[in-house]
């Protein structure tokens, strides 16, 4: 049996109930700390589920994009469009670099040799276990910048969370959340709210980046596993939001900040 037959042959042995309920997982993993999940999800998609590093970016990129459009309007509750409105200038500056990061993101990851773009994945992993601490044991404060300042590490920084999120096939909250209290002084609810309304077109443009190449076509040929993760995740997240503080800070983050470093050796070693 080919490789290719035997992932098909392991992927088609999990149902579609255990593919919701897997998905669910990742919903309420990330829905209990207010991200969707697809940095949890990635690692999945490839040691569970047997798919190649690419694919599996592509497919975690599709069920990201669907899950940032949902939580979009369920966001726009929390903080008003009217005063996101009022920060524009946040997602402007922000987007003039994660557009142009997101393109050569994909760009790279389509040209990698899969061997290295498992070592790339696991070394972002940790990226994000890092990020993932210092988001939520930091007192995270501002840096007041100048504007002369501000505008430049504001595209130098979304530049670098478009790689990442294109890369992984993320939406980068865990990058953007941060850097958004950091270099524009706003608090954590809106910082939530603009981190989507940066992540959306920059993984669109991800996203349009794939599309023109072969591996793209796993998206057709497994629509309906991708269609029911993703409902698993919605679902989850939901979940995962109203178990929001239930579970304490200090025992939470630790424990999902080693599921990431643990699967980031996975991933190194699958490399």
């Amino acid at each position: 049996m080919s490789t290719d037959q035997a992932l098909t042959a392991l992927r088609a042995a999990h149902s579609m109930p255990v593919v919701f309920g897997e998905g669910a997982a990742i919903g309420v993993l990330g829905g209990m700390i207010g991200l969707g999940g697809a940095e949890f999800r990635l690692p999945l998609l490839i040691s569970l589920f047997g798919f190649a590093a690419l694919s599996a970016v592509i497919l975690n990129k599709a069920m990201s994009l669907v899950v940032v459009l949902t939580a979009l309007p369920a966001r726009l509750t929390a903080v008003s469009a009217s005063a996101l409105a009022a920060h524009w200038a946040v997602a402007v500056n922000l987007l003039a670099g994660s557009l142009l990061g997101a393109w050569a993101g994909a760009s790279w990851a389509v040209r990698m040799r899969s061997s290295t773009l498992y070592k790339v994945l696991a070394a972002l992993m940790v990226l994000m276990a890092g990020a993932l601490l210092f988001t939520h044991f930091s007192t995270l404060g501002t840096l007041d910048l100048r504007l002369g300042a501000q505008v430049p590490l504001g595209v130098g920084a979304g530049f670098g969370i478009g790689v990442v999120a294109a890369i992984m096939g993320v939406a980068g909250g865990e990058l953007l959340i941060p850097t958004i209290v950091l270099l524009f002084g706003q608090d954590i609810k809106t910082a939530g709210s603009l981190s989507l309304l940066v992540s959306l077109p920059t993984m669109l443009v991800a996203f349009a980046r794939y599309s023109r190449d072969d591996s793209f076509v796993v998206l057709s040929a497994n629509r309906r596993f991708a269609l029911v993760m993703v409902a698993g995740s919605i679902v989850g997240a939901v979940l995962g939001g109203l178990l929001l503080g239930v579970f304490p800070d200090v025992v939470l983050i630790p424990a999902l900040a080693v599921i990431l470093l643990v699967s980031a050796v996975k991933l190194a070693r699958h490399g």
